[in-house]
This record gives structure tokens, sequence and C-alpha cells, in this order.
């Protein structure tokens, strides 16, 4: 997969860089102009006029971009210091080249980075360590990204905030916080997941030359919203509320009867046909009428519906008493149909993945980071450090589509493919928000959506009802049913 909304890890730079170079014989000194020449074009067209600019350059080719970078800027007039990490003789040769050049122009190139240098520019430039940089910096690079902690001029990252892990989002050390980062050829992985997102803030990408044919193509996708669902929306087949789509909701213990007729009403405002709950029998007068388009079933007669349910929703209020927990393991066992698991359902594999193994129908996991963390057997920090790496350990363990909620949903497969969803905003952080998820992905798998892509369908469909909702009521005080009210209206 390539175009505008491919995630890209190093490695898979890496390939098409060589491709480029080495199969179709560009050289590796035009695309090296071409990154730093777009840098630069990028820098002075939000500028308002020449200013002082401070260039950090590493000893590899992204510090080969930073000179290409000082160069152009030094022809528009400003007033350019480059600055070096580390020993300049060990430059590649192309980066070398440049290294060259800039001296040749009079552009003072100074050994070492202090932040006094710093603190005087309008613009500071990023060009570390680049894209293929894993673990803690260390030395006079370590010394560097401590010396361009804020508050410093704006920052502009070449590729990668230097500290970042470009493949996967992690940061282990000091990183540098950028205002800007460009990405050059396709946005790079590690800046679409947090804590890596965050590092590197507004991020755009810079075409450099590398043509499609050397392009080996990357296995993630960053969502792109009302387009996503236009392109993926499941066609609808007949016209009755079963060909649109049945959803049965298991859950809905006394005290948390809310959960599954959130995630009912969810399902239906995102077009399923018809939904049931079928609830502890103590919980089934709470729920009775509160939502009319709903029909409620006592347990364990209420589970005849799987036969006839496109879709089940299994977990939202169903408690975690030994007997729910059996339940869960039960359906997921034996039902054959699609299944999305989510709240207390999730309980029930804590450290057990493995059990949804051998499922027999499609499956999909919707936890939040400490959901996560009890699935997997780890901190819940480790989760929020490792975003990627615990949805795919998840997806592989259990070998089913795995979403890690979070203002980057990840939806990983067991196959390798990765979605990235941006679209929820802050506010959507509110309680009952996961359930109007997990009804979405109801909704998605009852119209016959591949695990993979309901999953992705509805965290866009999610997150861009939770913008609507924010426009409508304010940054503040946005409750789960809002969220629902806004889902028809995003939904192609």
């Amino acid at each position: 997969m390539s175009g505008p909304h491919a995630l890209y890890t190093a490695e898979e730079m890496r390939a098409a860089d060589k491709a480029a170079i080495e199969k179709l014989g560009i050289p590796g000194a035009v695309l090296m102009e071409r990154a730093g020449l777009a840098a630069a074009e990028e820098i002075l067209r939000h500028a308002a006029g020449p200013g002082r600019v401070a260039v950090v350059c590493g000893t590899g080719n992204n510090g080969g971009d930073g000179f290409v970078v000082a160069r152009h800027l030094h022809a528009a007039g400003w007033e350019v210091e480059c600055l070096t990490a580390g020993d300049a003789r060990k430059l590649p040769a192309d980066a070398r080249l440049n290294h060259d050049i800039a001296k040749r122009l009079g552009i003072p190139v100074t050994a070492g980075v202090r932040r006094a240098r710093l603190t005087r520019a309008d613009v500071v430039v990023d060009a570390l360590l680049g894209t293929g940089f894993r673990g803690a910096p260390r030395g006079a690079v370590g010394q560097a990204i401590e010396a361009m902690r804020p508050p410093i001029g704006t920052v502009v990252a070449l590729d990668v905030p230097s500290g970042v892990d470009g493949s996967t989002g992690t940061i282990v050390g000091a990183a540098v916080r950028a205002d800007v980062t460009i990405c050059f050829h396709g946005r790079k992985l590690g800046t679409a997941i947090e804590p890596g997102r965050s590092a590197a803030c507004r991020v755009l990408v810079a075409r450099i030359g590398i043509p499609r044919e050397a392009d080996a193509g990357t296995g993630a996708t960053l969502l792109a919203g009302a387009e996503t669902l236009a392109a993926a929306w499941p066609k609808a087949v007949g016209g009755s509320k079963y060909t649109a789509g049945a959803v049965l909701v298991v859950g809905g213990a006394p005290g948390f009867t809310g959960a599954p007729l959130m995630t009912a009403l969810a399902a239906l405002r995102a077009s399923a046909g018809i939904a049931w709950i079928a609830a502890p029998g103590e919980g089934v007068p709470a729920i009775e009428g509160r939502v009319p388009e709903v029909m409620v079933r006592p347990l364990p007669a209420g589970l005849e519906l799987l036969e006839r349910a496109d879709a089940v929703a299994l977990g939202p209020g169903l408690g975690r008493s030994d007997e729910a927990m059996a339940l869960v393991r039960r359906v997921a066992a034996e039902h054959a149909g699609p299944v999305v698991i989510d709240a207390d359902g999730l309980f029930a594999f804590n450290g057990a993945l493995s059990r949804l193994r051998r499922r027999p129908g499609p499956t999909v996991l919707t936890p939040h980071e400490g959901e996560m963390a009890r699935l997997l057997g780890v901190e819940s920090g480790w989760v929020r450090e490792n975003r990627l790496e615990a949805v795919r350990k998840a997806a592989a363990a259990a070998r089913c589509v795995v979403l890690l909620k979070g203002s980057d949903t990840l939806v990983a497969a067991p196959d390798g493919r990765l979605g990235v969803s941006h679209a929820g905003p802050p506010g959507l952080a509110t309680a009952g928000s996961g359930d109007v998820l997990t009804g979405t992905v109801a909704a998605m798998l009852a119209k016959g959506a591949d695990a993979h892509l309901a999953a992705c369908i509805a965290a866009e469909a999610h997150g861009l009802a939770g913008r609507l909702a924010v426009e409508r009521r304010g940054p503040s005080g946005i409750i789960a049913t809002d969220v629902i009210d806004a889902l028809p209206e995003v939904l192609p």
C-alpha cells in the first residue's frame, strides 16, 4: 500500500531509498538535495522574512539534509549557522559533500551544540538522527538534544524528531520536541503514534522524487476520516431491518445497565437494522422501556438470539462474576459469528489471550491502555510507551483484530495490517464513549465488513462523531449520548 495516507517504518523507507538509488539509478545526492530543498522551502513559506537559523547536524545522512537546508536558507538571505554533534569526518559521502559546500559558501560550521547558540535563533532545524535511529541518544547527540529543550526558536525536525523511534513512536531517553516535522517521501509511522506523535507535533510530507516504481509499499495506513468512510462503507443489501444487520449485546448486570443500552443504541445509530440486549435477569427491569427501539431478553434464555444475530457485542456492563466470565468464554468459544469483545468481556481473557486463537468467527477486541495491560500481563505504563508493540503483540497472541483506544487509536490485524486513527478529539475521553465505539464496531461487523476494516471504519466514525459533538457542545461536558446522536451525520 502506498499513497497520501501510507505510513512508513524505517525499514520500508530504507527499501524505497535503496530501490530508487540502486535499481533506478537516481543518485543519493539528488534525493538529499530534494529533501533539503523541500524543507527549506517549507521554512521560507511560513517565515515573515529572513531571520536567524541554527541547523543542528548529526553525522549521518540526516545531517546531510541539514547542510542542504542551510545552503538554501543562506541563499535566501538568512543568517545561518550549522552546529555539528559528533565528528564531521564520519559523514557519509553525500552528506560530506554538502558539508563541504556549506563551508565553501562561508556558512559557519561549528563543532558542538551549545544552548546559547540556539536561544538566539528564530528557527532551529533538527537534522541530528533521522528515521533509522533506535534506542537512547548518547554522547554528543544526547547533549545536543538536551540543548534543544524549550524554550528556543521554532523547531523544525527533518523526517523524525531526534530521539523518536521512526518505526514505533517510542522514546527511550531524551527526544526533540518539534513544532513542525517534515517527513520525506511519506509520513513515518513513529510520528503518528504516541509518544512520538506529540514530539512531532504538526507533520508535513515532502515529496523528494522517489518514483512509485521504487516504493515497496507499507503495511500501515493513517485513516482519513470521511474519505475512509466513503471508500470502505459496507454496501447495503436488500431493504429489511435484518439485511441492514442484527446486533446482539450481551451485558447489563444490575448497576451497569447503561453500558449495553449505549452499545445497542450506537449500533442502531451506526445503521444496524435491529439490536437486542441479553442481560442477567435481575438487570432486565432496569433496561426495559428505556430505549423503545431496543428489545431485551434475560440470560441465559436470551442467548437463543445468537442464531439470529449477525454480530455480537460481548461484555458491556456484564460484570465480572464467575458466572459472567464463564458465559463470555463459552460464547467466544462456541459462537461462529462475528464478535466484538469489550469492557468486562475482556476481563475473561486477562493473561490468557491464547484462548481466543481457536475462535470460529471474526473477532475484534477493543481495550484501552489499562485493559490492554491486563490482557498482556504488563504494566499500563509500558503500554503507554509502547503502543504499537502492545497492539501487535495482542493481535498475534489472540489471532484476532485488536483496537487499542486512545488519541491515536491503533487497529492491528494478526496478518500485519495496521490502521491509525487521529479522528477523535480530547473530549471523547468520557464515560460510555467506549460502549459507543463497541456498538459501532458491532454494526460494521453485522453488515459483513472484514473484522479489520470494521474496526477501522468504526474508529473513524466514532472519532468524527466526537468532533461533531464537540463543535456543537464545546470542548467540555461532552457525554456519550452526544456522540451517539452525531453518528448518523458523519456516516456516508
